[in-house]
């Protein structure tokens, strides 16, 4: 199961620079983007078959509805409601405005009659939004981290979006490495966007040992 770290820059602002909501939702959108890549980047690494075209969607969009309710739950510990309900709104239309810029890139338009990419994974979240708000954190955490319940309710949703030799396989794998490793990068790049200590620009890197 061990994997090789996932390393992103998380250090977007000059110190002391004012960040609007939307502004650091953009931040936090590009480092869901990538984390989600790179954990299926390295789910394939694993031997998982995960294909293109749809198959890799399918994925992408599970974890990345998966990313933006642990950045949403994050904000509520640490912004007033208006300004968690700005951040949340404009990272999933910045998430959901790249995944359809790579969808149509990839796969072209949908059929005529067809949702949108972009409309397809808002109306996603908003589904499961609501499912994962029914799960809670790890006891005693020092910022939010989601506890089995929410994890396994991942796993089980990435299931159906591999074939049948992988599908007994991927709660272990998500739930063991892949989601804290990528839970970690969405804890790291918050607090780096809320600080307005000086620090010099860096990596993050999350072991998957």
């Amino acid at each position: 199961m061990s994997t090789a770290p996932i390393r992103l820059k998380t250090h977007w602002f000059r110190p002391g620079a004012p960040k609007t909501p939307e502004q650091q939702a953009g931040a936090m959108g590009f480092t869901i983007w990538r984390v989600a890549q790179q954990t299926l980047k390295r789910m394939r690494g694993a031997e998982y078959d995960i294909d293109a075209g749809e198959p890799y969607f399918a994925f992408m969009r599970e974890m990345l509805v998966f990313l933006v309710a642990v950045a949403d739950r994050l904000a509520h510990e640490r912004f007033d409601g208006s300004t968690r309900v700005a951040f949340t709104t404009a990272l999933v239309l910045h998430v959901a405005d790249t995944l359809q810029g790579n969808e149509l890139d990839l796969l072209g338009a949908p059929p005529a009659g067809q949702p949108m990419p972009r409309d397809r994974f808002i109306d996603l979240f908003n589904e499961l939004h609501d499912h994962y708000a029914e799960f809670g954190g790890e006891p005693g955490a020092a910022e939010f981290t989601p506890d089995f319940g929410f994890l396994r309710y991942l796993g089980r949703r990435l299931e159906p979006t591999l074939p049948p030799k992988d599908q007994r396989w991927v709660l272990d794998q998500v739930m063991a490495v892949e989601a804290p490793d990528a839970v970690a990068l969405v804890q790291r790049t918050l607090r780096d966007l809320c600080s307005t200590a000086p620090r010099r620009m860096r990596h993050s890197s999350v072991s998957g040992d």
